[in-house]
């Protein structure tokens, strides 16, 4: 754990904690390498001008991420968090002076297995966004495992699906098209990278129509492609041509070194 390269304590982090305002991006490294850097640094650029209005320094946050990869072997998550120390909570609108937090976990093979989904209604704030301000996804996710699932699958008040609580959801419909349902959600990477890859539609999916897909998944960069085994009381197929040759070309990728 390191704040602007350098170890931190918990004092330092004491803002973070009692504000909970600022974004981040999260990376999964296998063998030094990231799939998708130069979208997951595009993200971090853009998303401090919209939290902070401010300038992040590209190339020494580069650095403070170089510097943590290079010190682990093997597959892990690094997860970059920017944030401003000095920010109050009377007074967000104060010019801010980004920070640059950065700390690594454990990364599990993949693929993972799949994925029990419950519907719940909710809509992230700011949802164009990787923000830290994770309560109500969490909530929901909470309340979806109280209920025997694994995750919750998100719709808005026009019961049309949008997102998982850290993931983003797609489908493959009837004619084996590839389906990312329409409407105001996170701009993954993951998502990013398959859609380049790969012909699909944009469209608006029902709840009931997700439940009618031959097959759905998840996708972010510590899951990768994670096939969903249900939603709500609805199973669907694990395993699919299309589902599998996305999980192919994505792991196929060498990834990016920083």
């Amino acid at each position: 754990m390191e704040l602007n390269g350098r170890p931190t304590d918990l004092a330092a982090l004491r803002p973070l904690a009692l504000t909970g305002y600022g974004h981040f991006t999260s990376m999964r490294v296998d063998d030094q390498r990231v799939r998708g850097l130069a979208l997951h640094l595009e993200r971090l650029e853009r998303d401090c001008r919209a939290v902070f209005g401010a300038h992040l320094d590209m190339q020494q946050t580069r650095t403070y991420i170089r510097r943590a990869i290079t010190q682990q072997d093997g597959s892990f998550i690094i997860r970059v968090t920017v944030f401003d120390p000095a920010l109050e909570m009377g007074h967000p609108s104060s010019s801010a002076t980004p920070a640059v937090l950065v700390t690594t976990r454990r990364a599990e093979p993949l693929p993972l297995p799949p994925l029990r989904v419950k519907s719940i209604p909710y809509v992230r704030d700011f949802p164009s966004v990787k923000h830290i301000g994770l309560f109500g996804a969490l909530h929901a996710r909470r309340a979806a495992q109280l209920d025997g699932y694994s995750d919750a699958l998100f719709y808005g008040p026009d019961a049309l699906v949008s997102e998982g609580p850290t993931w983003n959801v797609g489908f493959i419909d009837a004619e084996g098209n590839i389906v990312w349902p329409k409407g105001e959600v996170l701009p993954g990477v993951t998502m990013a990278l398959l859609q380049r890859q790969h012909d699909h539609v944009t469209a608006p999916v029902p709840v009931d129509a997700a439940r009618a897909m031959q097959a759905a998944f998840a996708t972010n960069t510590s899951i990768g492609i994670r096939a969903v085994s249900a939603i709500d009381d609805v199973a669907l197929p694990t395993e699919h041509p299309v589902l599998a040759a996305m999980r192919d070309s994505y792991l196929s990728q060498p990834g990016e070194r920083v």
